[in-house]
């Protein structure tokens, strides 16, 4: 058996000890077979000496060298071939012969120079197995008349024998060589497809991993406009009716009836979502199911239960709840109204609810125009703000914010392909501007 160019790459190195063999048990079985074919060339070099009127040392010397360049079969296969096809004349190397053939044929040497080196010493063999032939039957036969040895016989024969001899190990070759070429394009694929297999996988960690930080941004921008709206106000109409509690009793009450109701309805919001999100994220039945799946599905509950929340047309309630809270609200709708997408109705409320949340915590008391523009196809909301007043008009409630305001709202904008802008005037007052596509 011989290995490859590709074994003896893989191997130069591990095996540097050994020359070009790749493993102790080739070394052995080569140095085997060059033993036996040095002793066949030996004892053939006895009668190559009498022919040749040579010393049989000689002979005997010069079978014992030509039979051990069956050694290097593996690294030299043509000149093994070669060296057998010069001593066929001398009808020497027949195991060499036969072992050459069938390393070249299994061999990464080029298939056109198999295919010539077999054919020559197939022809070789030939003739020397012919003229051996001629030269034995007409010994055996010269006393009969009625034969004649040059006839068919002996071509026949000849041939018979030389593809018995050739034939085989060349086949034989071709097979080993094509079937260890399979192995190694198979291990290659496999070894390929191991890569690729843990690539995909590197790659489905990472999309796992980054879907759950996107799903979790997701379910914490939809807490943050269920709850922070509501609460800020409470928060405004809890200063205010501090601030009247003892001067206008009758005020104080309904301040106090205000935040009632908005605090009933920031736990009626806040209830509703958690039960979507625990019927839709959880599975029915016992199971184990990834993270970025809970989180998918815990996003799309959100969502669904936003779906019921309020539209374009509870702007003019939300507007109204920031006058009750002490702010100059001024709604302006341009353009014929008419029925948007859940998901452009929700962010576009969404987007004047944040805008009109961050007025009450960073410029109480200060006067606000709120613009809705139906367009051919898209629709535009504008929050604008005047200069934070001084004095009594602009007492400060001192509300929390995290500056994830703006930042949610520009996700929500751009997750559906709208333009978002914001940003201080020239006044001393601030704008949030949004764009949306309706699709139409």
């Amino acid at each position: 058996m011989t290995t490859t160019g590709a074994d003896r790459d893989a191997l130069g190195v591990r095996a540097g000890s050994w020359w070009w063999w790749g493993r102790r048990r080739s070394v052995v079985l080569d140095a085997g077979l060059a033993l036996v074919s040095a002793l066949e060339c030996a004892v053939e070099g006895v009668g190559f000496a009498e022919k040749a009127s040579l010393p049989v040392p000689v002979g005997v010397v010069f079978g014992l060298i030509v039979g051990s360049v069956l050694l290097v079969r593996r690294r030299w296969p043509i000149g093994v071939v070669l060296v057998s096809m010069a001593v066929a004349p001398a009808e020497m190397g027949f195991l060499m012969g036969i072992v050459g053939l069938y390393t070249l044929a299994a061999s990464e040497v080029p298939r056109r120079i198999t295919a010539v080196l077999a054919s020559m010493s197939t022809v070789a063999v030939f003739v020397v197995t012919v003229v051996r032939m001629r030269q034995d039957v007409a010994q055996a036969d010269a006393g009969q008349q009625d034969f004649d040895p040059s006839g068919w016989y002996v071509p026949v024969m000849s041939l018979f024998m030389t593809l018995g001899l050739n034939a085989p190990p060349v086949l034989f070759g071709l097979y080993i060589g094509a079937r260890r070429r399979l192995m190694e394009s198979l291990r290659e694929r496999a070894d390929s497809l191991e890569q690729e297999l843990s690539l995909l996988a590197d790659r489905a960690e990472q999309r796992a991993q980054w879907a759950r930080q996107e799903e979790r941004t997701r379910i914490a921008r939809e807490m943050h406009d269920v709850v922070a709206h509501r609460v800020s106000l409470m928060v405004v109409h809890a200063a205010a009716l501090q601030a009247v509690a003892l001067k206008d009793p009758q005020k104080a009450v309904r301040n106090a009836a205000l935040v009632g109701d908005m605090g009933r309805q920031a736990l009626t919001e806040l209830r509703e979502m958690l039960g979507v999100l625990r019927e839709e994220a959880v599975p029915a039945a016992p199971a184990v199911v990834p993270l970025a799946a809970v989180g998918r599905a815990a996003a799309a509950a959100a969502e669904a239960a936003a779906d019921d929340g309020p539209r374009l047309d509870a702007l003019e309630v939300l507007c109204e709840q920031s006058r009750l809270a002490g702010a100059v609200v001024e709604f302006v709708v341009l353009g014929e109204a008419r029925a948007y997408p859940p998901e452009v109705e929700r962010t576009a409320y969404r987007v004047v609810q944040e805008a009109l949340t961050n007025v009450h915590k960073h410029a109480a008391g200060a006067e606000v125009v709120v613009r809705l523009a139906h367009r051919e196809a898209e629709v535009a909301m504008q929050v604008e703000n005047g200069p934070r007043p001084s004095g009594e008009g602009g007492s400060d409630v001192r509300l929390p914010s995290g500056g994830n305001g703006l930042v949610g709202m520009r996700e929500r904008v751009s997750r559906i392909g709208g333009v978002f802008v914001s940003g201080a005037t020239d006044a001393g007052g601030f704008r949030v501007s949004a764009v949306l596509p309706t699709g139409e």
